[in-house]
């Protein structure tokens, strides 16, 4: 933890440019843009960094085919660029994914219909993917024997984007991006509101591992806290256009379904959309739309059944999935931005997920409202276009913050590991060859792991039984990867609980050692805290 420690320090000891507070998407790519391009920056979280909504979303990058019906197509159009460019920006871990979709009888529209759209959000989309597919319901049974076609018209295919590893670990990478550009950055920092004195915002804030409070000073305050962006506005006194509603979803995570990587698509029984989508040696299944009033939500019996009783309608599974296959429950808010004219009162279902910032001028502030993954690279660049405008230097505009590494340093790293040999070491569970899941999730930091192999060869051993995550991934986590609590690495560093059940976690003869590798002298009482937080 000295890495967080180090930073805690640095918090309260200078005056930055800008205070993001947020370490969702919204917030780790503004604070990786910022500090790219040469601002002073901090970012803060009263959580861990992907701690809420970006660690509960579908995986999927996709460029808004939903709006087409809604005639969006302005929207489509940027959110089919945002998709392209991330399939360019991070060929590893972005990657094109085919979308069957399944049109039953009785459906608002023939299946003719939206297979049309298809082909015009193809041509939106600059024709960068492959060529969209009309099926017969024989086709759709031959391409996905699982899916019930008694009752079908008809469907299409269609090709988005997903994410190849889980959605917290990609929000953190851009983490890691702004850590490595010169951002100060602290997880379990809470803001308790800020205030103005002279040209600066004054923001006060407690570690939440230790009670204790100090200020942060910035010239520009950026509130990114996602669905509480509302909230915070409200502690420092700051009025906005926008505003918040939300949607509560939810995914079960279900033991793999079938060996295809592709998304399946249906309309439940209500209309809404809904995915059985591949997660390695999982399946991740849902989602429900809700509307809610808060953003603190749970799963709730009424929702895993109408998960659950829409898979089963929609696919000829030997035996039916029932609450006792569930691997792991995914549930958050999608933070919807609305401006107070009455469009918060329509049906939330078609409200679009595009961002918005709300500017203050004069008091140089910033809100992020909404949002999605997709468009993550855009929400880098016009914070920093609009903090230029307050009057903040920016000393390298040109700086390209994203991105995968040069080619040369994938290829030095794939050399290295063929040297070694290091694909022998994959494991029976993982979904993938050892050296392309390293290169994917750590890039170029991933040279350090082969050195850590070469001198010990234990360090390329599974360390948690059933997973795929090795000794000096653990180590690596330790050194540059902020791991406070042992959840921050099970679930949001990697994807452990999500894939394996908790039960098996808690009695894995490596979870033990995994704390000790990670938090040293502090291991017992961050294994406690993580058993008694699953016991509750």
């Amino acid at each position: 933890m000295q890495l967080r420690e180090n930073n805690i320090r640095k918090l309260p000891g200078q005056t930055f440019d800008a205070l993001v507070i947020g370490g969702g998407i919204n917030g780790a790519s503004a604070a990786a843009a910022l500090s790219g391009k040469g601002a002073r920056v901090a970012l803060i979280d009263r959580g861990d960094f992907a701690g809420s909504t970006s660690m509960h979303s579908s995986n999927l990058v996709w460029g808004g085919i939903k709006y087409m019906e809604s005639g969006d197509f302005k929207l489509v159009r940027k959110l089919c660029k945002s998709r392209n460019h991330l399939i360019r920006s991070y060929p590893s871990t972005v990657q094109e994914i085919r979308f069957l979709t399944t049109i039953n009888k009785g459906f608002r529209h023939h299946p003719l219909y939206p297979w049309a759209g298809t082909w015009l959000y193809w041509l939106m989309g600059s024709a960068f993917t492959r060529m969209p597919n009309y099926l017969r319901p024989e086709g759709i049974k031959a391409r996905e024997p699982i899916i019930n076609t008694r009752n079908a018209q008809g469907g299409f295919e269609y090709s988005d984007a997903y994410l190849h590893d889980n959605d917290a670990r990609f929000v953190f990478n851009f983490v890691r991006g702004a850590l490595d550009f010169g951002t100060v950055a602290a997880n379990y920092v809470e803001s308790l509101g800020a205030r103005r004195e002279g040209d600066l915002w004054v923001t006060r804030v407690r570690d939440r591992t230790d009670d204790s409070t100090f200020e942060i000073r910035s010239r520009v305050l950026i509130n990114a806290a996602g669905p509480w962006v509302d909230q915070h506005n409200s502690l420092s006194g700051q009025q906005t256009v926008h505003h918040h509603v939300f949607s509560k979803g939810i995914h079960l995570i279900v033991p793999r379904l079938t060996d295809s990587k592709r998304v399946l698509a249906f309309f439940a029984d209500d209309g809404r959309l809904f995915f059985v989508i591949p997660m390695g040696p999982r399946t991740c299944i849902g989602t429900t739309d809700t509307r809610v009033e808060k953003p603190e939500v749970g799963a709730t019996e009424d929702d895993i059944r109408f998960v659950l009783d829409n898979i089963n309608t929609r696919l000829e599974l030997a035996t039916p999935l029932g609450k006792e296959d569930i691997i792991a429950t995914r549930c958050g808010v999608r933070p919807l931005a609305v401006k107070p004219s009455g469009s918060g009162d329509r049906d939330f279902l078609n409200l679009s997920r595009k961002h918005a910032i709300d500017i203050d001028s004069e008091r140089r502030h910033l809100s992020i409202f909404g949002g999605k993954l997709t468009d993550c690279l855009n929400v880098g660049e016009e914070v920093v276009e609009e903090v230029r405008r307050l009057g903040i230097e920016i000393p390298y505009p040109a700086f390209r913050w994203y991105g995968e590494p040069d080619a040369s340093v994938r290829e030095a790293f794939m050399h290295q590991a063929r040297l070694m040999d290091l694909d022998a070491m994959t494991s029976a569970e993982a979904s993938e060859p050892l050296s392309t899941r390293l290169w994917r999730r750590y890039g170029a930091q991933a040279l350090e792991m082969l050195e850590d192999i070469r001198q010990d060869p234990r360090q390329g051993e599974v360390l948690i039984e059933g997973t795929e995550y090795l000794r000096c991934e653990l180590k690596l986590a330790r050194r540059r990867e902020m791991v406070t609590k042992l959840e921050d690495f099970l679930r949001r560093r990697a994807k452990v609980s999500l894939v394996v059940p908790e039960e098996s976690i808690r009695h894995s003869p490596g979870l033990r050692e995994a704390c000790e590798i990670l938090f040293d002298d502090q291991a017992e009482a961050r294994l406690q805290e993580y058993l008694e937080a699953e016991e509750g």
